[in-house]
């Protein structure tokens, strides 16, 4: 055991955990809505709750866990960004699978396709893919642009 590493294999220094009723619900949506992939569930005793599970999207691992008394924090909704390959078809796929819509697809200031939603957790899923490469110049510049776009509010 001299050369564990204090980082598994696949993993990263900051791994998201999210606290959910109905966590097993959760994974099998993830996987439609997101090709999530389970790569491990832990249950409890009774078979009913999850204690643990992992599930992979693309190069990041997220983990899950049913809220447990006196085991865990009670489920509070938190919001995630993915970056993937193609953000409208990712940004369909979620929405197919049952995520409602926070904000539509769109080409934002900073260089990136940006779209929102929400699964029925209460989680948000930021869905992006980069497309423009700037400069901190020129994303000031877009950052303007778009801030004078904005209706005014009265």
């Amino acid at each position: 055991m001299g050369n564990v590493k204090a980082i598994p294999q696949g993993m990263h220094t900051v791994t998201p955990c999210l606290t959910i009723n109905g966590c097993a619900e959760a994974i099998e949506f993830y996987k439609k809505a997101f090709g999530a992939e389970e790569v491990m569930r832990a249950p409890d005793p009774t078979g009913k709750l999850i204690w643990h599970a992992a599930i992979r999207i693309g190069d990041s691992t997220i983990f899950l866990n049913d809220e447990v008394p006196g085991m865990s924090r009670p489920a509070t909704p938190a919001s995630l960004w993915l970056y993937v390959e193609g953000v409208d078809a990712a940004f369909k796929r979620a929405t197919n699978a049952g995520c409602q819509v926070v904000m539509p697809v769109t080409d934002m200031f900073w260089g990136d396709r940006f779209g929102k939603v929400t699964d029925k957790w209460g989680n948000d899923w930021g869905i992006a893919s980069h497309v423009k490469d700037m400069t901190p110049e020129e994303m000031k510049e877009a950052e303007k642009a778009f801030i004078a776009s904005m209706p005014k509010k009265k």
